[in-house]
Parts: structure tokens; sequence; C-alpha cells
């Protein structure tokens, strides 16, 4: 029979590095599309079409001024 005093309880850390670096690249990427990006997204694309729809801008709008960036 095996008594309490036996058991060992092990840890280990269960996040992986890699999901964190990804997860931050995605966070950095996500704010230079809501907060900067005036139709350069699109650009490559739509070519100079894109500076005047600016999609990206009117999707994200409220966020953007959620988030504290002025765009008018």
């Amino acid at each position: 029979m095996s008594s309490v005093n036996d058991l060992q309880i092990i840890q280990k850390d269960q996040t992986p590095k890699l999901a964190i670096a990804l997860l931050a690249v995605i966070a950095i990427i996500s704010v230079y599309i809501v907060g900067y990006d005036q139709g350069q997204l699109f650009s490559l694309v739509q070519g100079n079409q894109a500076y005047d729809a600016m999609w990206v801008h009117e999707f994200t709008h409220d966020i953007r001024h959620a988030a504290g960036f002025p765009c008018h």
C-alpha cells in the first residue's frame, strides 16, 4: 500500500513561449492596422485608389476613437 507521503506534485509551465511571441506579433500588427492604416494595407492591391477609399479606416473608425487615436 502506498501512503499519502509518497505522492509528488510536479508543475510545469504550460504556456509555450512561441504562443506568447505569436500573440505579441498579432497585437502589434493589430495596433498598426487599427491605429495607423490610412490605405497603406490595401494599396498593395488597389494602388492609389486605396488612399481615397481607406476601407480599413472606415471599418475600424469607432475602434480608433475608443483606443484614443485621432483621425479627423
